[in-house]
Formats: structure tokens, sequence, C-alpha cells
């Protein structure tokens, strides 16, 4: 078993580093009428499924808005603490290690923050963005059903988090015990699923300006989520949300 997702993750990082080189040379897409069809099908199940739930929660009290987005932050942590160290950035690495200790006991399972009002800080960082940092460029630019833009550095990065570096990954959805703790994918969808809402909630009118305002809708949320990557790996946004609030 751990021979086939070596094997799998060798192959996924060969593939990264082929495409890459094509995109490159060709500078453009790879997939992009695919990627347009997908992006038409996650505006519909924005549109059906994820904004009207999305507007249910903003109805929601705003300290249980504040402790759901609080929590899953405080997760995301424990993604974030792995590659830190892989970029060399042991004070960051510090900080998100004292931050989740600290919100997920004193803060009470991460509902509350109270180590940003210490002055730890906690960025959010994956494998993409790590990778980035040494140099490896983006490559092919597509959409994945749900899960929206990508690239192929992001998305070979992503199965990696997912299978190696992301505790949470491996306690709930690949359900590994570790240290006693352990959970299901229930429990994985769950927050998944939290995060996607309280996200979606949070930038319910800047999403409606977006539309509004993009003649070609596909081309500008693309051209945000890229200009967004290239923040967030040079470390230069000043929000530290996804997508920046969609204001970049």
């Amino acid at each position: 078993m751990r021979f086939k997702k070596i094997y799998s993750i060798t192959c996924s990082i060969l593939l990264m580093l082929s495409v890459n080189a094509y995109a490159e040379t060709n500078n453009k897409e790879c997939f992009e009428k695919v990627s347009r069809g997908i992006f038409k099908f996650n505006q519909g199940f924005d549109k059906v499924i994820l904004k009207p739930v999305a507007k249910g929660y903003n109805k929601l009290p705003e300290p249980i808005r504040n402790g759901t987005s609080n929590f899953t932050s405080n997760i995301a942590t424990l993604l974030s603490i792995p590659n830190h160290l892989l970029q060399g950035e042991i004070r960051l690495a510090g900080h998100a290690s004292g931050s989740f200790l600290i919100n997920t006991t004193v803060g009470v399972l991460g509902l509350g923050n109270p180590a940003g009002l210490m002055g730890l800080e906690n960025q959010k960082e994956d494998l993409g963005q790590t990778l980035g940092t040494y140099g490896v460029p983006g490559g092919c630019y597509f959409v994945l059903p749900i899960l929206g833009p990508t690239n192929v550095r992001d998305s070979v990065g992503m199965v990696i988090d997912n299978n190696y570096l992301d505790p949470f990954a491996r306690v709930t959805w690949h359900e590994k015990e570790i240290k006693n703790i352990s959970g299901t994918k229930i429990d994985y969808l769950g927050v998944k699923a939290a995060s996607a809402v309280d996200f979606r909630g949070d930038n319910m009118t800047n999403f409606e300006s977006l539309e509004k305002n993009s003649i070609d809708l596909y081309a500008a949320t693309k051209s945000l989520y890229l200009q967004n990557r290239k923040n967030k790996i040079n470390n230069s946004s000043g929000d530290e949300d996804d997508w920046g609030n969609l204001d970049n």
C-alpha cells in the first residue's frame, strides 16, 4: 500500500514537470475548453447549492459565524506548520504551532482566536506555495469540479498535502489514528464544507460584483486566482484569507 502511494506521488510529480514544460513553451492553457465546461458546472453548483446555503449562513448570529471561521482556520494551521518548516520559515512555524496550541486549548477547540490577540502570526501555507518558493512554475491552469481553479503545481501539492503533510486529513479522510486521535471521512467533509460556506458567505457581495463587472467571468476568475497565488508565494498578500477577499 505504501509503495502504491509513493508510486502515485512520483507519477504526479513527473506529470507536473512534463506538463509544466509544455505550458511554459506554449504559454497557454492546456485544457481551456474542458475547464470552461467545468467552470459552468461549478457556477450551476454555486447557484443551486452553495450560494443559498451561504445566504442562510450569513443570517446566523455573528458569534456563530466567527466561531466557525476560527475553527476551520485553526484546523488549517496543521497543514501550515510542516510547510513553514519545508520553506525554512522557523519563526513562522513556531508562531503557527503556538497559535494552534493556544486556540485549541484556551480558545476552546479553535472557536476563539486568543492567539491572534497575542500577536501570533498564522499565515496559511500549502505545498503548492512551498514548491512555488523554490521556483517550481505553476504549469497549466485548469478548473476542477467543485474545487475550482488550480494549476498542475498546486494540484500535485494538494495530493501530497492530503496524503502526507496534513495531520487532519490523515486522521479523518484516511482514518489513521495519530496519538490516540481518530476521525472519519464525514469529519473531513464537514470541515471542508464549513470552510467553503464560510468563504462564500464572507464574499457574497464580492462575488456578485465580480460577476456583474466581468466581460468574461472565466478569464477574470483565472486572473484573480493566479495573482492571489503569486501573492501568497511571495508572502505579499495583505489579506490572509483565500483569494484575498477577491480584491486583487
